[in-house]
């Protein structure tokens, strides 16, 4: 039956008058179907609403647009009269400052769920077919727009694999977001201590037989692995061989999760490693915003195979975001996957091959490595082409030193700063004057700070934050709990940690609640303080004290 005659983005269309829609008419799966907040199961209950779902798909296909990018330019267009939130009113109220600083245009687009868009949780319309299209390109079986970044997607898929009491596999530098995954799961944290380099002052990721040995000991104990959690790539680029991890957990019906925040950009280039998705994972989470070109704090959650249950990973998703999903951040998640997808094998070419060339530069530089990791760690041959980890100590400078004479006297703002080196990202904004740029740069320390490197105090003691030796007091989520106290940080070794203490970046925990304090970490972070690094997490980011767990 027809309706009536409506404008979209000035096409005209006629509307249909429905009684039901089943997922046969739809394009994407979708079973995250609300009718007035609750699931309503394989089909919505009967109306008599007015449906343009898959005319406005069609319009956007037909207009080579993002359906998203379509939908909020169509509803701009509207110029209906608004008595909604924001409060700004598309730009009509937007503070001067902020407009003066990024223009007014952002702010016709920021809008909430309106009729025209899409609903965050219960997609119908554009949101559902842009992330129908975000699937097909990144091989996945369903995929999930992300707003609260990566973590979030780590925290869901962690609460969506284990129940209180279950035990989860995970690499002791594990971003932060994973341990506070097993704070809100109640897993017991089975951690895998990670090959690190002293040299470096850099850890690897875990190998398939750690892996396999996790396993059978848990076994032993009685114990139940609900999941495997893996960080591949780190984000130094490093790379675990994750066909093989996959392999031995589909072996014993265990889902494995990959953080691959670092490693959206790998399905388009031929010397890119292979995703996780291509490698077997059952849940990878992606930072487009990282590599890739969509606005910070946006990521995707792909899923494969039928290990995971669906279902439950919506639920903790849907726990967790916001219910107010800025509709910026999702259409440009949108129009990343566009723009990979009109040259997806050809389009990061320029910027494999300006990271290649800056490497062969940066090695003829004396004083200074680059970080290659089939001869520093022989167990993880494969590294993500676009990262390139510098070596500085030779020139006796910690990290944090020479990133603050790059800034401060050539304009280079690497990614990440260590003890030992500074690792810089490469992408599709990367241009040749930059890599001109940095190699000047780096000349200019060698020539500086090499002869003056014998005069120079011993920089960073070397050896690893983390080792076999740690031992958890608590589980994390009961250290989370648990009563806490103060004291002063020389007297909290042999003491229960009750907060997480990470050098940012990466967000990687060197202590977690629960773990007891060595004097060994102590001394570590102490001397990460001296360099010039910062603490994140701490109550007392200068660390004179430290909270702890009363027991």
């Amino acid at each position: 039956m027809q309706g009536e005659t409506l404008t979209y983005n000035s096409v005209k269309l006629q509307t249909l008058k429905r009684t039901k829609i089943t997922y046969s008419n739809l394009c994407f799966n979708p079973r995250a179907f609300h009718n007035q907040g609750k699931p309503t199961g394989l089909r919505l209950k009967e109306t008599n609403k007015e449906s343009t779902v898959n005319l406005k798909s069609q319009v956007a296909k037909e207009s080579g647009l993002p359906p998203l990018i379509k939908a909020l330019r169509a509803s701009a267009e509207l110029n209906d009269t608004g008595f909604h939130f924001p409060g700004h009113k598309r730009g009509q109220a937007a503070p001067s400052q902020l407009s003066e600083l990024i223009g007014i245009e952002p702010f016709h687009h920021d809008v909430t769920e309106l009729p025209e868009l899409d609903r965050f949780f219960a997609p119908v319309g554009p949101l559902l077919e842009a992330k129908r299209q975000a699937a097909e390109l990144l091989g996945a079986k369903e995929t999930w727009f992300l707003v609260g970044g990566t973590s979030c997607g780590i925290q869901a898929s962690i609460l969506a694999t284990c129940s209180p009491g279950d035990t989860i596999i995970l690499p002791r530098n594990a971003h932060v977001s994973a341990t506070a995954g097993v704070i809100f799961s109640g897993a017991v944290p089975k951690y895998i201590i990670p090959e690190n380099n002293c040299d470096w002052d850099i850890a690897a990721g875990i190998t398939p037989s750690q892996v396999k040995t996790a396993m059978e000991e848990l076994y032993l104990e009685g114990r139940k692995v609900a999941a495997v959690f893996v960080t591949s790539p780190t984000y130094n680029g490093i790379c675990s061989k994750l066909s093989e991890i996959s392999h031995l957990c589909h072996s014993y019906g265990i889902p494995l999760i990959v953080d691959e925040a670092h490693g959206a950009h790998f399905k388009f280039h031929s010397a890119m490693p292979n995703t996780a998705l291509e490698q077997g994972a059952d849940i990878a989470i992606q930072s487009t915003h990282k590599v890739l070109t969509s606005l910070t704090q946006s990521s995707m959650l792909h899923i494969s195979g039928e290990i995971i249950d669906g279902e439950r990973l919506h639920k903790c998703l849907h726990t967790l975001q916001t219910t107010s999903p800025n509709w910026l951040l999702l259409a440009s998640l949108d129009a990343a996957r566009h723009q990979l997808s009109k040259n997806p094998t050809n389009i990061f070419n320029k910027a494999v091959e300006l990271a290649a060339e800056a490497k062969t530069l940066i090695n003829k530089i004396p004083g200074i490595s680059v970080l290659d990791p089939p001869i520093f760690f022989p167990n993880f041959p494969t590294m993500d082409p676009l990262r390139i980890t510098i070596g500085v100590w030779q020139l006796g400078l910690s990290g944090f030193e020479i990133n603050n004479i790059l800034y401060k006297s050539h304009g280079i703002v690497p990614e990440l700063i260590g003890t030992r080196s500074i690792t810089l990202v490469f992408s599709l904004g990367t241009k040749r004057n930059h890599v001109q740029r940095l190699v000047a740069g780096l000349k200019h320390l060698s020539d500086s700070l090499l002869p003056l490197q014998s005069k120079r105090d011993k920089i960073f003691t070397q050896f690893a934050p983390f080792d076999n030796n740690f031992q958890m007091g608590f589980t994390p989520r009961e250290a989370f709990f648990a009563s806490k106290m103060t004291l002063k940080i020389e007297d909290g070794v042999g003491k229960i940690c009750g907060e997480f203490i990470c050098p940012y970046p990466p967000g990687i925990p060197v202590l977690v609640p629960g773990e007891i304090i060595t004097e060994r970490v102590l001394n570590y972070l102490v001397q990460f303080i001296n360099q010039g690094g910062i603490i994140s997490g701490a109550a007392d980011p200068i660390l004179s004290t430290i909270v702890v767990c009363k027991t």
